[in-house]
């Protein structure tokens, strides 16, 4: 069985770094403005912001799963709007993610080992989920790198 330090170490480098795959979610929004995180340089795709913001609503998804809340999201819940545009607010934003990804971390950690095949507040189980949260990071890191080249090409 997967000890629960593996994983809380998945969703920690997904994130921070020091993984074989390439740059992690804060290392892409490293050197990201405010300006350009709530730009729109590739037609009909989300914004680097709008991507912050619904990787925000995902870890909010799990840790409340994991309190015990049956929650579904729909898909203005899991891409809610970007409703103030400042320097500040984009601070707040990756302060947020931050804070948000430490909590699933102590989250995982403490979490029974056990219950790992549960499901956690949705047909999916505690370990698809907890996996799947480093897995929804880097798909979504892959995404603002290609947006950073659109912008950096415009």
């Amino acid at each position: 069985m997967l000890d629960m330090e593996i994983i809380a170490d998945q969703i920690s480098r997904a994130f921070r770094g020091k993984s074989w795959h390439g740059p992690s979610v804060r290392e892409v929004l490293a050197d990201v403005s405010a300006e350009d995180a709530a730009a729109h340089p590739i037609p009909g795709a989300h914004s680097i912001w709008e991507i912050v913001v619904h990787l925000i609503s995902g870890y909010n998804l799990v840790l409340r799963r994991v309190r015990g809340e049956p929650l579904q999201f729909s898909p203005e819940k899991a891409w809610p709007p970007v409703t103030e545009l400042s320097a500040a607010a984009w601070r707040e934003s990756q302060d947020t993610l931050e804070r948000l990804n430490q909590q699933l971390e102590s989250a995982v950690r403490a979490f029974p080992v056990q219950r790992l095949s549960e499901e956690l507040g949705s047909e999916y189980p505690a370990y698809i989920q907890f996996c799947g949260a480093p897995q929804h990071d880097l798909y979504h890191a892959g995404q603002i790198v290609m947006l950073k080249k659109a912008l950096s090409a415009s």
